[in-house]
């Protein structure tokens, strides 16, 4: 009875939000168990475009380390603040916010070759805290009963704590800056004068989905 309230309870929890942390949870138990090992999931451009180890485009975002204090509180705030996202400000938008995904994925690729980052997860963690915050601000949030602040500083306070952790800011720092992209395009330029929504969740060709053509609409009617 308490495995079945525990799957009842899962399977309410908002589909990307349960996808993706599931698909973490694993990643990680395969690497514990050593069925998988983190040099088959890290990011490599030589072994993506050259040997078309393409799954590595996606595992990256999948790999929070072994089991730790690390990993527990990585993925804390991935499923609390996705869920807060999914059940709020995209409440009845899973392309939308399945989009905001893959937008956020695509440019931190693309920037962490700069950086030469080889795992994105956190980066991506960052992202979701830093929009949340954005579009919450003023909301007061208690950090670990130690401070109390409100949500816009946030994703600078898991910044300092990475720092203090002796991990390096700049996953954070690459989180912070495809966010605040994110929320510009989305939130603040659309309403400026001649400004535009410029993020438009890609429609799906009438012979793939309903005449709509629109992915948000297609996916709400196909949950």
């Amino acid at each position: 009875m308490a495995w079945r309230g525990l799957t009842a309870e899962f399977l309410r929890v908002p589909a990307v939000t349960r996808t993706y942390t599931a698909a973490c949870v694993l990643t990680t138990a395969a690497v514990q168990l050593e069925l998988l090992s983190p040099f088959q999931l890290y990011f490599n451009p030589h072994l993506v475009f050259r040997k078309f180890q393409v799954w590595r485009l996606i595992t990256n975002f999948l790999f929070f380390g072994p089991l730790g204090f690390s990993f527990f509180f990585n993925m804390l705030f991935v499923f609390h603040y996705c869920r807060m996202l999914e059940e709020g400000s995209f409440r009845g938008r899973t392309a939308d916010f399945a989009f905001m995904f893959l937008f956020g994925g695509v440019l931190m690729t693309l920037l962490g070759l700069l950086g030469s980052l080889f795992f994105l997860g956190q980066a991506l963690t960052a992202m979701l805290v830093y929009v949340w915050s954005r579009r919450s601000p003023l909301v007061r949030v208690n950090f670990f009963g130690l401070l109390t602040f409100q949500a816009p500083f946030l994703p600078w306070a898991l910044m300092g704590f990475s720092l203090l952790l002796g991990n390096s800011i700049l996953v954070d720092l690459l989180g912070i800056v495809v966010g605040h992209i994110y929320y510009f395009l989305e939130d603040v330029f659309p309403k400026q004068p001649g400004g535009k929504r410029l993020l438009l969740t890609p429609g799906i060709p009438e012979h793939q989905g309903p005449a709509s053509g629109s992915l948000t609409t297609w996916m709400q009617q196909s949950q």
